[in-house]
């Protein structure tokens, strides 16, 4: 996927400035940045969400993982899948939901499962639905610790399964440093940084590769 020239505006303001980028496929690419520096922007762009100024090749069909699950409370999380899913894909339901450690729970409403076993289930309807690249917008933001170590995890293994392009957005280096190909940190719209981050995933979550001091000191000095 290649961004030439890409410019939003929200009337004076410009949410991304001229950026211009390529997306290597198969890859995970992690964006930073402050508040306000146009993240969550450039994903809305990569998913044909909103209109923007340049030219954007390369894409296709995408998944969305949020930061919150986003799951229907009526429905159990079997059926949150379906809701979604085309028909052709129920039969991998099961399994999947299995894959992410809720085997047994598929009848559960959201109510009645942990707020780590909610995001279990987003995650498994992100890698089902299909999709040619999948967007996620601060996952594990709101996690404690273990848990985001155990999700971060879980989609690494996904991802080496599937080998697909992936772009999520966090405020957090070490989630970067953990999940990603390549860093890029935005800073009032433009790229302040664009980082290859070395080493085969999975990483040890407890390790401190040096790009997490690169990445932390560009954030500090934006």
């Amino acid at each position: 996927m290649k961004l030439e020239h890409v410019t939003k505006r929200y009337r004076e303001r410009a949410a991304l400035s001229d950026i211009t980028l390529s997306l290597q496929d198969g890859t995970i690419t992690a964006v930073l940045g402050e508040s306000g520096a146009g993240k969550t922007t450039l994903l809305n762009v990569l998913a044909g969400l909103t209109s923007y100024e340049g030219t954007v090749e390369g894409g296709g069909a995408y998944s969305y993982l949020f930061q919150s699950p986003r799951l229907l409370p009526n429905l159990t999380a079997e059926e949150n899948l379906r809701f979604v899913l085309p028909e052709e894909r129920w039969g991998d339901i099961g399994g999947m939901l299995a894959r992410v450690g809720l085997e047994g729970r598929e009848k559960s409403y959201p109510q009645a499962l942990s707020g780590g076993e909610r995001q279990r289930v987003a995650i498994a309807r992100a890698f089902l639905y299909p999709h040619e690249i999948l967007l996620m917008d601060e996952p594990f933001s709101s996690l404690d610790l273990a848990l985001k170590k155990t999700l971060l995890e879980l989609v690494s293994e996904l991802w080496l399964e599937r080998r697909e392009t992936v772009v999520f957005v966090t405020h957090d280096v070490h989630e970067a440093a953990m999940l990603s190909h390549r860093a890029v940190v935005l800073h009032r719209g433009t790229v302040a940084l664009d980082l290859a981050v070395e080493g085969d995933l999975p990483r040890d979550f407890f390790s401190r590769p040096p790009c997490e001091e690169l990445l932390t000191k560009a954030l500090m000095g934006l």
